[in-house]
């Protein structure tokens, strides 16, 4: 059993910054893929980003390459997710998942633990 907390989300302006964080405990976070979703009123949730399983490659929905990047430190069993030049379409909750080996990576099926989740809202 993995737990995850997410942490860091809030109000920003349409080109500004936040930093997300993926507090994880339970079960050696080292052993899973961490990945990151988002979902927005109305419509289903996204995959966002993620890293492959061995952790050598990130992947990246294409609506935030060049902007938001995923980083880990597994000796604080902690995720990141830093989203740059935030446009209001990046508005969203926010979630961070476990996966384990197997499964497609940007298939939320694929993920066997989530986090409650932390509101993004980007203004115009």
């Amino acid at each position: 059993q993995v737990q995850l907390v997410e942490s860091g989300g809030g109000l920003v302006q349409a080109g500004g910054s936040l930093r997300l964080s993926c507090a994880a405990s339970g079960r050696t976070f080292s052993n899973y893929a961490m990945g990151w979703f988002r979902q927005a009123p109305g419509l289903e949730r996204e995959f966002v980003a993620t890293f492959s399983w061995s952790g050598g490659r990130t992947y990246y929905t294409d609506s935030v390459k060049g902007r938001f990047t995923i980083s880990r430190d597994n000796a604080k069993n902690t995720g990141y997710l830093q989203m740059n030049s935030l446009k209001p379409e990046d508005t969203a909750v926010y979630y961070c998942a476990a996966r384990t080996l197997g499964g497609t990576y940007n298939s939320a099926l694929a993920y066997a633990y989530w986090g409650q989740g932390t509101q993004v809202t980007v203004s115009s």
